[in-house]
Order: C-alpha cells, then structure tokens, then sequence
C-alpha cells in the first residue's frame, strides 16, 4: 500500500504541475479533473481506510470524493454547469481538503516523531485560506482556477507522500 501511495501521489503532483502550466484548459475541462480526482485519492482513501480499519475523517472524506465524481461522471451534464457554481464548488473542495490536510497532519505529530507534519499543516492552512479567498473573490478564480486545481493535486500529491514516508 506505501508504494501505491507513493506513486499515486507523485502522479497527483505532476499533474498538480500540469494543470498550473495550462490553467485554460484546466478550466475548460475541470469536470474531467474532478473525475481524476475520485480516481486517485477517492479510491486510494477507502482502500487505506478500510486496509488500516480506520473509518475517520480523511476516510469519510474519500467517500465523499467517490460519490461526488460518480455523479460527475454518470450525469455529464454535471460538467456543464454554471462557472459560477463550478468555482463556489471548488472553493468548498479546497476548504474541506484544506481541513483534512490539518486534521492528518496533526495525526502525525501524534503518531510519529518526525517534522513532515509541519510541511503538511502549513500546506492545509493555504488550502484553507485558498477557499476561504475563493469565496469571496470569484472573479479572480475565474481566471485563476486552473492554478488552484493544480495546487489542489500537489497538496493532494505531498499529503500522500508524507503519510506514506511517515508510515515507515
């Protein structure tokens, strides 16, 4: 499972990168980036979950993220929705996500010696504050959302590798 997690999470942050070098299409297809998003940390959320037998947040929050790209990827007509409703929704996902990070990361100053919490908590706090602005400037994210879908998968990506590096 640490290598699945490791590699998943060097996939999310490449295509974190991806997603900040083309933010236009990342924009034009964000539907299809919500679909991604369920493959990966979704699915790998509920099988760590279930594999540890821990059913907490972080695995609530995977259930979450598979029953919203099912329901992406079944009506497509989904991905059409307003911008408007699309960046209120993406600004929601980073706050939730943003929490989580924070939640796992503080998990791991518990449950391990090591300083990667640190990197991890202050990568959730941007996520936070990334909604949190989200919310109340979506002009700016209009143009800017590719950006902070890219960030979204890199903080998804380095919230992978650290629990995987951390469970060693």
């Amino acid at each position: 499972m640490t290598v699945l997690m490791i590699i998943f999470g060097i996939l999310m942050i490449v295509c974190g990168f991806s997603c900040m070098i083309t933010p236009l299409v990342t924009f034009m297809d964000a539907g299809y980036f919500i679909v991604i998003l369920v493959a990966v940390y979704g699915v790998i959320g509920i099988i760590k979950g279930i594999s540890e037998k821990r059913y907490g947040v972080p695995f609530v929050f995977s259930i979450l993220s598979v029953v919203f790209g099912v329901a992406v990827l079944f009506f497509p007509k989904l991905m059409m929705l307003a911008d408007g409703v699309l960046i209120y929704m993406t600004a929601a996902w980073f706050v939730l996500q943003g929490i989580v990070s924070v939640y796992m990361a503080l998990t791991l100053t518990k449950a391990t010696g090591s300083k990667l919490w640190i990197l991890q908590l202050i990568i959730g706090i941007i996520g936070i504050l990334l909604g949190c602005y989200s919310f109340f400037h979506p002009a700016l994210v209009t143009v800017s959302i590719g950006f902070l879908i890219g960030f979204y998968f890199m903080e998804t990506g380095f919230s992978m590798l650290f629990s995987s590096v951390n469970r060693k």
